[in-house]
C-alpha cells in the first residue's frame, strides 16, 4: 500500500485556451478501487495521461507506484498476429502462463492467445488485453472505458472480474459498472476534484444532498442581497431627494422653514449618503463571499426534442424475418417477428455478432435512407411505413472531421440551435471553434446526438448511442425520452439506462443459428 500525492497540478495543452487543471491537490491509495467520474472533455484521461508521465506539467505527483494503462495501443501489423506473439510490447515482462491464469478468471479459453488479434471479437479483445494489464505485480492500473462496444454477457463478465481486483483507477459512465466495481470515487468538478469513499450511488445520494443545500443556501443569500439592495436604494432615493433641497426653497410650500436648516438637512444627508455607500460595500462582500458558491455544482439542463406524428400506426413490421450475409455458411438471425408503433422505444439485445447493427442498416435501407446496399440474402419481411423520416446516430465517430459549421452545413442543421444544444449537453464554446477531429469521444458522440434531437422525425434509431457519454448526459437524455415518447429503435448495453428507457426489448440470439 502506498499514496499517491498530487499537489497543485497545472496543465494545459500548448496552444490551447483550455486549462485542464489548475492547482489541484488531493491524495489516494494504491489499494483503493477507484471510480473516475466526469463529464467528457474535462480531463480524465488526460489525467491518466499525467500518470504515466506523457504530458508535461506543472506542481507535483508523487509516488512510489508503478503505472499501467488500458487499453493497450494495438498497431495494425500487431493485429495480424496472435496475441501471444507480442505479448512482452504490450506489457514489460509480461509472461504467459500469468495471463493464461487471468483469462480463466474472465472465463476466456486460453486458445484465443493464438488466433491472429484481428479475429476476435471486442469482448474476447477486451478480455485479452485486460488480462495482460492485471498479469503483472504491484502495478497501479489505469483503465479507461473497457466495456465499451461490449454486449451485456462480455460486461457482467468484466464487472465481476474487476469487482475481484484492487488497485486501479477505472474510467467509465456505465453505473452498474460502478457500483459493482469500486470502493471510493475520484470526481472532476467544475472547479474541483474530490476523493470519497464509497460506490457511484452512494456518491450520487450525497452529492444531490449537498447540491440541494447549496441552492438553498444561495437561495437565502440572494434573498438577502436583494433586502439589501431595496434598502439602498431607498436611501439613496432619500439622500438624493434631500441633496437638491440644500439649496434654496419654495417659500410658500416651506413657509415654516428656516436658513439654519441647511445645515442641519446637510448634515442628514451626508449621513445617509455614508450609509448608502456603506451598504453598497456590504453588498459587496456578501456577494464576494458567496462568489462560486454555484460554480462547483453540476447542473443539468433539460433537453428538448421534435418527434414527427406519422398517418400509420405501425411504422415497422418486422415477420419470420432473417438475414444471411452473401458467402456465408450460417445466417445472421432467422425467423425475427417484432413491430415498432408510434411511441413505443424498442431496444435491441443480444450477444456481439448477433446482428443488430445489420438489421438496423437494413431497416435504414428499407426506407431509403442508405445508397449502398448490403450483401445479404432475406428470408421474411420487413417493411417500413411509407414516407417514414428517420434520425439516425450511428456508433461510429471517425467520419466526424472539419468544424462545427461545416457539420451543419452537410446535415442541413441550423447552426446557432446546433451550437443551444450542444453548450446543454455542457460542451464549453472554446470547443466551438476546434475540429471535430480535436474533440474527444465522448465529445463526438454528442455531436451525432445533438443532430439527432435537432431533426423532426417519426422514428429515431441510435446505435450504442452513449458509448463514451457521461453520467450527467445519460441522465439528461433519459429524462427527455421519458418525458418526449418519441418512437425509437435503440441498441444500449448501458442495462440502467435500458431498464429506464425501453418500453419493450427484442432479443436476437446469434446462439440458434
Amino acid at each position: 500500500m502506498s499514496q499517491i500525492l498530487v499537489n497543485n497540478l497545472t496543465f494545459s495543452y500548448e496552444g490551447s485556451f483550455d486549462t485542464i487543471f489548475e492547482n489541484v491537490s488531493f491524495s489516494i491509495d494504491t489499494d483503493w478501487k477507484l471510480g473516475f467520474i466526469g463529464r467528457n472533455g474535462k480531463g480524465k484521461t488526460t489525467f491518466l495521461r499525467l500518470l504515466t508521465g506523457d504530458y508535461a506539467y506543472q506542481g507535483s505527483i508523487s509516488t512510489s507506484a508503478a503505472f499501467d494503462y488500458f487499453p493497450y495501443i494495438v498497431t495494425e501489423t500487431q493485429r495480424k498476429l496472435p496475441a501471444s506473439a507480442f505479448l512482452e510490447e504490450l506489457k514489460t515482462g509480461c509472461e504467459e502462463w500469468r495471463v493464461i491464469c487471468e483469462l480463466a478468471q474472465l472465463k476466456e479459453d486460453a486458445e484465443i492467445l493464438y488466433r491472429p488479434f484481428q479475429t476476435l471479437s471486442f469482448g474476447e479483445q477486451t478480455k485479452l488485453l485486460l488480462a495482460v494489464l492485471f498479469s503483472g505485480e504491484n502495478d497501479f492500473l489505469l483503465i479507461d472505458e473497457p466495456t465499451n462496444h461490449l454486449d451485456q454477457a462480455a460486461r457482467e463478465c468484466v464487472k465481476v472480474y474487476l469487482a475481484s481486483k484492487k488497485g486501479f483507477i477505472l474510467v467509465s459512465h456505465d453505473r452498474d459498472l460502478l457500483d459493482a466495481c469500486i470502493d471510493h470515487v475520484l470526481v472532476l468538478n467544475r472547479q474541483s476534484i474530490e476523493v470519497q469513499s464509497g460506490n457511484f450511488s452512494v456518491w450520487w445520494e450525497n452529492k444531490q444532498r449537498k447540491d440541494q443545500f447549496v441552492i438553498a443556501e444561495n437561495d437565502k443569500h440572494l434573498r438577502e442581497i436583494g433586502r439589501l439592495k431595496q434598502a439602498a436604494r431607498r436611501n439613496a432615493d432619500w439622500a438624493a431627494k434631500n441633496e437638491a433641497g440644500k439649496i434654496g426653497y419654495d417659500p410658500v410650500k416651506e413657509h415654516d422653514r428656516s436658513i439654519s436648516a441647511r445645515s442641519y438637512i446637510g448634515a442628514k444627508t451626508k449621513k445617509m449618503q455614508s450609509r448608502v455607500t456603506q451598504m453598497k460595500q456590504r453588498i459587496e462582500r456578501e456577494i464576494e463571499e458567496k462568489e462560486g458558491l454555484l460554480q462547483d455544482l453540476e447542473k443539468t439542463v433539460d433537453l428538448k426534442l421534435m418527434p414527427l406524428s406519422h398517418h400509420k400506426d405501425r411504422l415497422v413490421d418486422v415477420r419470420d424475418y432473417g438475414l444471411q450475409y452473401a458467402n456465408a455458411k450460417t445466417p445472421v438471425f432467422t425467423d425475427l417477428t417484432f413491430e415498432i408503433k408510434q411511441g413505443e422505444r424498442v431496444a435491441l439485445h443480444g450477444e456481439n455478432g448477433c446482428g443488430k447493427s445489420t438489421l438496423i442498416k437494413m431497416i435504414l435501407q428499407k426506407a431509403g435512407l442508405t445508397s449502398s446496399e448490403l450483401p445479404v440474402n432475406e428470408t421474411g419481411l420487413c417493411e417500413t411505413a411509407s414516407g417514414l423520416v428517420i434520425s439516425y446516430v450511428n456508433q461510429d465517430t471517425s467520419f466526424l472531421t472539419g468544424s462545427l459549421p461545416a457539420f451543419c452545413k452537410r446535415q442541413n442543421l441550423d447552426h446557432s440551435l446546433f451550437c443551444s444544444i450542444l453548450r446543454q449537453l455542457d460542451f464549453e464554446r472554446v470547443q466551438f471553434v476546434k475540429n471535430m477531429e480535436d474533440y474527444s469521444e465522448g465529445q463526438k458522440k454528442k455531436v451525432l446526438l445533438a443532430a439527432s434531437l435537432l431533426t423532426p422525425a417519426h422514428l429515431y434509431i441510435w446505435d450504442e448511442p452513449l458509448n463514451y457519454i457521461d453520467v450527467f448526459s445519460r441522465m439528461q437524455i433519459e429524462k427527455l425520452l421519458l418525458e418526449y415518447q418519441p418512437t425509437l429503435l435503440f441498441v444500449e448495453h448501458d442495462v440502467q439506462f435500458r431498464e429506464k428507457v425501453a418500453t419493450k426489448v427484442v432479443t436476437l440470439d446469434a446462439s440458434s443459428h
